[in-house]
């Protein structure tokens, strides 16, 4: 067997050869080992590092955090992030939509303030971004960004209390002003004499012995170019003094005054009304009455004064008997219940007539807010002017009834407005149906149809009928039951006619009946 070396030769250059590739991949192996046992992302320095998976934010340094927390945008990570970032590097959306084919870039900062560095890198579809500033080399970058971002939020805050309209400064636990906004500075400063300038401590623009007393607000009045202006003073307590701010308060000022103003023309003004007024608040305590109310009622001031309950009220008057009496408790209770509901709605209004003699109005009235008007009118007067009216109509009434005469008195518009009881038994009208029931035209229909035919009731509805002056004028028919009537007819005072019936000739009959004529 010849041995071939050649062959053999080969053969072991091979597994060398192997032997080298096995340790060289073990190596890079452990190499890789290592590394993933840091983080394929991992930055053992620190810095300003965000790791986003698309829009979803894996993972941010505690600087990278402060940046977000700083954003002035609301929404998602991703979203507060571009708008920090875009205002300083304009080309950032452009770059990022290309991220995943281009794998990494690196963008520059531009526009005013210290350069920043962004470095974007795509790897297995996660987005890594961070933020560098190369000015901080010798600095940790965590501490320098987030230094940096809280330097911008102090400027934007400081920025917005120095353009605050209103007045703003802290007080240490002395007293003594040790810090204020632009607002105060510049109306310390007008105050000043000309040649002077602001100085350590600030002035005091307010009494600081009005606002210490421990309440949160105290109003005050300082001079503004000449003018009083009241400004509401809001205090806060801090370890360091107080911080204080001036809110204007001359529109609530204002509205007081106008307010105050109108309620003591209010109340001169009901205080001289004969009508005694009560208004309750919503809660239905007495908020406001007038002289009136005292004088009506008999209650005394001291009472109202202590604003009782509507039913308190109403119980007090039923005391002095100032209420009609109902006939048991209980039904006085539902009454004022239902008065307080009739009033609130706006349908209450009675007539009480009191034990005394005297008779009141009464009327609920609702206002805004749910308060409620109680109007009490002593219409005492007025009902016993109506009472000797009505009498006098009545008596009036009675004299004309006892007349032999027919009598039907017209208006100026030619209706009816009395009659007796001769004219109803004449005529067969009933004098209390037929008063303010026709005109003088239907009445003259019906006279007509009851007698012979005559040509006065034409006339007599020409009279009737006419304007301005006239003079008197008679005449005589006849009934059909043959008797013979005068009639009369007479203007009367403001346009009114007296129409006058008188039977002159009794019935066929009752002439030649004996008894009649002894009668007679």
């Amino acid at each position: 067997m010849t041995f071939d070396w050649p062959l053999a030769l080969g053969l072991i250059l091979t597994a060398v050869a192997a032997a080298s590739a096995a340790v060289v991949l073990a190596g890079l192996l452990q190499t890789r080992a290592g590394r993933r046992s840091e983080g394929v992302f991992s930055d053992p320095q620190g810095g300003t590092v965000f790791l986003f998976d698309g829009e979803t934010l894996l993972d941010a340094t505690p600087g990278a955090r402060a940046i977000l927390a700083l954003s002035p945008a609301r929404g998602g990570p991703w979203l507060r992030l571009l708008a920090y970032l875009v205002p300083r590097f304009p080309d950032l959306e452009a770059r990022l939509s290309r991220l995943a084919g281009d794998g990494r870039f690196t963008l520059a900062s531009s526009g005013e303030g210290e350069p920043l560095l962004l470095m974007a890198e795509m790897r297995g579809g996660i987005t890594r971004l961070t933020i560098d500033d190369p000015s901080s080399a010798e600095r940790p970058r965590m501490d320098h960004l987030s230094q940096r971002a809280l330097a911008e939020e102090l400027d934007q805050l400081r920025a917005t209390v120095a353009q605050a309209p209103l007045m703003m400064w802290r007080e240490s636990a002395g007293g003594a002003v040790i810090w204020a906004n632009a607002a105060y500075l510049h109306e310390a400063a007008k105050r000043l004499p000309p040649d002077r300038d602001l100085s350590w401590p600030l002035p005091r623009l307010f009494d600081r012995a009005a606002s210490a007393q421990g309440a949160p607000r105290q109003r005050q009045r300082i001079e503004v170019k000449g003018v009083d202006r009241w400004f509401d003073l809001e205090s806060f307590a801090d370890p360091a003094g107080r911080l204080l701010f001036a809110l204007p308060a001359d529109a609530a000022v204002q509205a007081e005054a106008t307010l105050r103003d109108f309620m003591q023309t209010l109340a001169k003004t009901f205080a001289h009304l004969p009508i005694g007024l009560a208004i309750f608040d919503q809660h239905r305590k007495l908020a406001l009455f007038n002289p009136a109310l005292l004088d009506l009622t008999g209650l005394p001031p001291d009472m109202l004064a202590l604003q009782p309950s509507l039913f308190s009220f109403l119980e007090a008057l039923r005391d002095r008997q100032m209420i009609p009496e109902p006939k048991d408790y209980p039904s006085w209770r539902r009454q004022i219940l239902e008065l307080e509901k009739a009033a609130a709605s706006g349908l209450y209004a009675e007539t009480w007539s009191l034990p005394s003699g005297q008779t009141y109005r009464v009327i609920g009235r609702p206002h805004p807010n749910g308060a409620l008007a109680l109007m009490f009118e002593d219409i005492s007067t007025e009902m016993t002017r109506t009472r000797r009216y009505r009498a006098d109509l009545e008596l009036g009434q009675a004299v004309v009834d006892a007349m032999e005469d027919a009598i039907a008195v017209f208006s100026p518009a030619g209706d009816l407005v009395m009659t007796n009881a001769a004219y109803g038994a004449l005529w067969g009208h009933d004098p209390v149906e037929t008063v303010g029931g026709g005109a003088a035209v239907q009445l003259c229909e019906q006279w007509r149809a009851r007698s012979s035919p005559s040509p006065i009731w034409v006339e007599a509805e020409r009279f009737l009928a006419a304007l301005g002056p006239r003079d008197p004028w008679s005449g005589e028919i006849r009934l059909e039951d043959g008797r013979l009537v005068s009639c009369r007819f007479a203007p009367l005072t403001g346009g009114a006619t007296l129409v006058l019936f008188r039977i002159l000739e009794a019935r066929a009959a009752e002439a030649e009946d004996p008894a009649t004529l002894r009668t007679a």
